[in-house]
């Protein structure tokens, strides 16, 4: 199921009988996230990182982490939520601009996504995925309106 990893992706971890939450710090379930979502694993980085998001409401690495998680497991509104709010919070992510109008094209937006892909080629015009990417999604509005 998109969003839960397979519970083999959790051996590791112990869980607290009462709260169902993996026990250990944040900082272990972040680590343990990011190694899941290296591994090729990202619907089960997802569910572990949304606990400590949500333990860490603050945290914008944690954020990062998850957002990356939920577009990779193709959970591309969440995504899109966790990249908005990085972009929020810190208006200077290049990054997670380039990560919020990646996920609204994947849903489909693609007028929503072309000005967050502006951001990003705007803010580091040397990173030739964003300059793709924004390409790309100008281009499909063009074919759109002929």
């Amino acid at each position: 199921m998109v969003g839960r990893g397979d519970p083999s992706d959790f051996s590791d971890f112990e869980f607290d009988p009462g709260t169902g939450a993996p026990t250990g710090t944040v900082y272990d379930w972040f680590q343990r996230g990011m190694k899941l979502l290296s591994e090729g694993s990202p619907a089960a980085a997802a569910a572990l990182l949304e606990r400590a998001a949500d333990a860490e409401p603050e945290s914008r690495s944690i954020r990062e982490a998850l957002a990356r998680a939920q577009f990779n497991s193709r959970r591309y509104a969440d995504a899109a939520d966790s990249f908005r709010w990085i972009v929020d919070a810190n208006p200077t992510e290049d990054y997670a601009y380039f990560g919020l109008g990646l996920a609204l094209w994947r849903t489909g937006d693609m007028e929503a996504a072309q000005e967050p892909l502006a951001i990003a080629v705007a803010m580091r015009p040397d990173q030739r995925h964003y300059v793709s990417a924004l390409k790309s999604v100008r281009a499909t509005l063009r074919a759109r309106r002929m």
